[in-house]
């Protein structure tokens, strides 16, 4: 359920546009393999050679086999750019509409699923600031801090996933969101003083909205529930509900009655711990004026 500290690593070439297939997306291998087939027959229909077609849209050819044996998820520009050299008048270019839909990990893909129709969404992070939270340029410190690191080609792809979760902002009805941030990762300048300064803006910005509830768990907390690490609380319109806890239920998600109210427990209890949510944007300020 959880993808913001933990992505598997996909091999691919940092100077290619696209990446790598996971074996284990069957919908996303059908769906690129399609694609790919399509996109080799209609350069065969128009008599060029896989070699002149790589030159003609500007990309290797190891490339152009790579998509066309759905290997590897093309980015919008390549297809757009096939679509012009085949003379295909966008038929070429509409498969983005497809690929689009699994061009992310199929981890993130359903749990963005679960975010866009979930009525409410309730977070603690303890180590970092949640992936809904993150600007981009701060995802992109926070993953491209990982050891062993990525390539530069799996960071902007698991940036770019972690930023499409965030149309749950832009929803209408809005859902209910819920936040607790501890306060030393608020601390924390990942990227660097100006990327940090552009999250704090960030996070007054969201826990201003009048759907969001953003609250901070100072360092100077006697008592604290949450020890046992980050929680996710969805519940969805038809009363359903899914929750995941670092240290219960061995952190698998759950939908049993009897342990989402042990995690609702625990996180109505750590929410009456920490600030206050004026106190919280209060607290931000602070740190954003001190920066």
């Amino acid at each position: 359920m959880t993808v913001d500290g933990e992505v598997r690593r996909l091999s691919g070439e940092a100077d290619e546009p696209g990446w790598e297939v996971d074996p284990d997306d069957e919908w996303g291998v059908a769906v690129i393999t399609t694609v790919g087939r399509q996109l080799r027959l209609r350069r065969e229909a128009v008599g060029m050679r896989a070699a002149e077609f790589a030159v003609a849209v500007g990309y290797g050819e190891d490339l152009v086999y790579k998509v066309e044996g759905g290997k590897r998820i093309p980015r919008q520009e390549y297809l757009d750019r096939a679509d012009e050299v085949l003379r295909a008048g966008g038929l070429v270019a509409a498969a983005w509409e497809d690929v689009k839909k699994v061009r992310y990990p199929k981890k993130v893909r359903e749990l963005g699923k679960l975010e866009g129709r979930a009525a409410e969404i309730a977070l603690y992070e303890c180590h970092i600031v949640p992936g809904l939270l993150q600007t981009r340029e701060h995802a992109r410190s926070v993953i491209g801090a990982a050891q062993p690191p990525y390539s530069p080609d799996d960071v902007e792809r698991m940036v770019a996933a972690r930023l499409a979760r965030q149309a749950v902002f832009e929803r209408s009805p809005a859902p209910a969101l819920s936040f607790v941030l501890e306060e030393g990762v608020l601390r924390r300048p990942i990227g660097g003083r100006m990327v940090w300064r552009q999250q704090l803006e960030r996070l007054l910005e969201v826990g201003r909205l009048h759907n969001v509830v953003l609250q901070v768990m100072p360092m100077d907390c006697d008592t604290h529930s949450g020890l046992d690490g980050r929680i996710e609380l969805l519940k969805f319109p038809d009363g359903t509900a899914v929750g995941r806890s670092d240290g219960a239920f061995s952190g698998r998600p759950t939908s049993e009655l009897k342990h989402l109210r042990v995690l609702e427990l625990r996180y109505g209890t750590i929410r009456a711990q920490a600030l206050s949510p004026r106190e919280s944007l209060a607290f931000v300020e602070q740190l954003l004026g001190e920066t």
